[in-house]
């Protein structure tokens, strides 16, 4: 058996290849950026044709770089981002894809909503509708696009598009499918009536085969073999829901273990030893055979910060440095004051309320760019923190977490989250948690590890960790306090906003 394992990790924006040896040393990586589509306002598309391309480059990109045989690699694992809808039509070809990223639902989950159907699926797939959520998605394009929906043969998730291309197989794994909806969570199967309620009932031979995340979905094929440079029948399991990924490639697999995820979207989880907690959270999603993670999130994370960088902070920087960098920098810079600017790290909506928006609040003429970066940095934490007093309502316990994505890589924004957080927070050495997760589940599927706990035993270690400054809880809760209080505000103003987008969609508001 090989020496190596690749881990895949399909995000919102990029696509990353990393080998992993079975010490968890990143031998080599490469990441490939794709490009969204937004059509109409809340919109977000992306091309699979590209998806694909990038997945080819980066894998044999990776291992070119890493030096090592394609022989070498033991088993692939892909993770990617959850919801969105990806489609493959009739013929097993691609069709479209929608990002998780997409809010043109919005108006589709109020009425829905008022219907009762949260009452009908909660109860067996633990999720009430939402804008970018998978059947919600399915149901919107049955709507108001339905020579498109008849062209439809296969629907599933983001990384199952690629092990698909890899392997030829139609497959997808429960933790993505449970996190999706589209599992009745306690029978981790598909389910009728859950598709019944969203007006799906004919859709359940669109659904792909369901096999467990470390099963094996297929090998990698001739033709695959040929365009990324991998060896044909090299085995590709099937695969995580990329915030489990993450957990498990930041060290979190027992039971009570948390993980907090900064990535394009906020993700906030906690492993349970049963479906639900006591309260309603946002989603749940199978861990492993028998256990659960209870997730809170929303598409407010730190594709906040990327946003920024993009429109404000692009070109070349100072001595060569990062935007990233230059953006912290400017924040560091800043003595915090109950004054300074309120940011809502809304640009795709919020959890609670799919018109949102985002928006500087309280800005004033003496104000810098460094102000706006950490009313933008602290936003974000206050959106997680809005999260996790969700699931401690209903019932979580916890007294630290693992933070992991783009934002832990920062040197100031891990404090600014311990501290609204009031939580110790550690950093995993690796900074691919999702790739790492990935090959950890290949690893286990193929028998290198007995489990996922021995894999992130023998690959996983810590890197930093963060204490809370006791001097600035006060601040940070009166300052989120105003964080609340504003959005409330303004909920009235972004419902009109998303009546008058709704006239550039050619759908009625």
């Amino acid at each position: 058996m090989g020496e190596y394992l690749l881990g895949l990790d399909a995000g919102n924006t990029i696509i990353k290849a990393v080998i992993f040896d079975l010490q968890g040393n990143e031998i080599a990586s490469a990441a490939q950026e794709g490009h969204s589509k937004m059509p109409f306002p809340g919109h977000v598309e992306r091309g699979l044709g590209e998806l694909w391309d990038n997945a080819k480059v980066v894998i044999r990109s990776c291992i070119e770089k890493a030096g090592i045989k394609p022989e070498d690699i033991a088993a692939i694992g892909c993770a990617g981002h959850g919801n969105g809808l990806y489609t493959l039509d009739q013929s097993g070809e691609p069709l479209f894809a929608i990002q998780s990223l997409d809010t043109r639902a919005a108006a589709l989950v109020e009425e829905l909503q008022a219907k009762g159907v949260g009452d009908l699926t909660y109860p067996i797939g633990l999720q009430r509708p939402w804008p970018s959520q998978t059947p919600t998605l399915l149901a919107w394009i049955k709507r108001y696009q339905p020579e498109t929906f008849c062209k439809i043969g296969t629907v599933f998730l983001c990384k199952d598009f690629v092990v698909n291309r890899l392997t030829d197989a139609r497959v997808s794994e429960v933790s993505d499918m449970t996190g999706c909806g589209l599992l009745n969570v306690a029978k981790r199967r598909y389910d009728q009536n859950l598709l019944d309620a969203f007006g799906l009932g004919d859709c359940m031979n669109m659904l792909p085969t369901l096999i467990e995340s470390a099963d094996i979905a297929g090998t990698v094929t001739d033709k695959a073999a040929a365009e990324t440079g991998l060896a044909p029948g090299t085995p590709v399991i099937g695969g995580f829901f990329d915030v489990i990924a993450s957990a498990i490639g930041s060290g979190v697999t027992r039971t009570g273990g948390a993980s907090i995820i900064a990535g394009t979207w906020s993700i906030n989880q906690v492993i349970i030893d049963r479906p639900r907690l006591d309260g309603p959270v946002f989603m749940s999603s199978t861990f492993d055979r028998d256990r659960y993670m209870a997730i809170e999130s929303s598409a407010t994370s730190a594709a906040n910060l990327e946003w920024l960088v993009r429109e404000f902070f692009h070109g070349e920087q100072p001595g060569g440095q990062s935007p990233f960098d230059v953006c912290c920098e400017l924040a560091s810079m800043v003595q915090p004051s109950m004054n300074d600017p309120i940011y809502h790290p809304f640009l795709y909506g919020a959890q609670q309320d799919g018109n949102a928006r985002a928006g500087f609040y309280g800005v004033a003429g003496w104000h810098t760019k460094g102000h706006l970066v950490r009313a933008l940095l602290e936003g974000v934490a206050f959106g997680h923190r809005q999260h996790i007093e969700t699931m401690r309502s209903a019932g979580a316990s916890f007294n630290e977490a693992v933070l992991s994505g783009g934002g832990s890589r920062s040197l100031i924004w891990p404090q600014i989250f311990a501290d609204v957080l009031g939580l110790p927070v550690s950093i995993a050495r690796s900074s691919q948690t999702g790739a790492l997760g990935a090959a950890i589940a290949a690893g286990t599927g193929v028998g290198i590890f007995a489990d996922f706990t021995a894999g992130v035993d023998a690959m996983v270690t810590s890197e930093r960790h963060y204490t809370p400054d006791v001097n600035r809880a006060t601040h940070y809760e009166r300052r989120y306090q105003f964080y609340l209080d504003i959005a409330a505000a303004m909920e009235p103003i972004w419902r009109r906003m998303a009546e008058s987008d709704a006239s550039f969609t050619g759908v009625a508001a």
